[in-house]
């Protein structure tokens, strides 16, 4: 009896550890294949994510590219710009000059036009003014006749003072050759050398501008001129 209990002690004691053995080898299974199905589960996932981050780099490489572009764009208009307000500035520059050369060259032209034109009428004034020195009418007839032309005569030195038209009258001022035309040289005591002592041929301004030149009489010293005291050499007493 003794044996067989102890037999059945051992038979027991080896189903438990046939038991035991069986439930860790069922853990061990269990483990193992929960770590395959995470293995799996994890090579399945990182192709997704590195496809995605992959995508997302291209797109920012792509939107730099386009950045760069739209840079350079923005830089080239820049200088498109720079150079056709330049070209602006340039041309309106030009235009400008060229209107205020226009505007003078028309001033100048109309000033020799009117320059023109009134000095072919001088002559006119310049024999009424030698008929009114020379003649002197002595009938009534004669001194209608005289008054009748010196009216005419007083029309057109008006008409010539209304269009800027001024005698220089010279007499007693130095000579000038931008505004005078020395025909003689006379000598003379009474005015001191390279005055202009008479007036031949009047001159005339037109505003500032010369419109003709004075034809003039030039004082030369005299004949018998009494040196200054300065101008006389010394005694030799002295």
């Amino acid at each position: 009896m003794i044996e067989e209990s102890k037999q059945t002690e051992q038979t027991e004691n080896i189903n438990a550890n046939v038991t035991e053995e069986s439930n860790n080898s069922a853990e061990m299974s269990a483990d193992m294949e929960t770590q395959l199905n995470s293995e799996v589960v994890t090579s399945d996932t990182t192709p997704e994510q590195e496809t995605s981050s992959a995508a997302e780099a291209a797109e920012w490489e792509e939107m730099e590219a386009e950045i760069a572009a739209l840079e350079q764009q923005v830089n080239l208009l820049k200088t498109q710009l720079e150079e056709r307000t330049s070209q602006y500035m340039r041309i309106a520059a030009d235009f400008d000059n060229f209107r205020k050369r226009s505007q003078k060259e028309k001033e100048e032209l109309d000033q020799q036009v009117k320059c023109n034109t009134i000095g072919s009428l001088l002559p006119v004034v310049d024999n009424f003014e030698r008929a009114q020195a020379q003649i002197k009418p002595q009938t009534e007839p004669e001194k209608n006749i005289h008054k009748s032309y010196q009216s005419i005569y007083k029309q057109m030195v008006t008409a010539l003072k209304s269009l800027g038209v001024s005698p220089m009258r010279p007499k007693g001022q130095e000579f000038n050759p931008t505004l005078h035309e020395a025909a003689i040289q006379e000598p003379t005591n009474e005015y001191p050398e390279g005055t202009v002592i008479d007036e031949l041929i009047p001159g005339y301004f037109l505003g500032e501008k010369v419109l003709r030149h004075a034809v003039v009489k030039v004082a030369a010293p005299g004949e018998h001129m009494v040196p200054s005291e300065e101008s006389q050499p010394e005694s030799p007493e002295s």
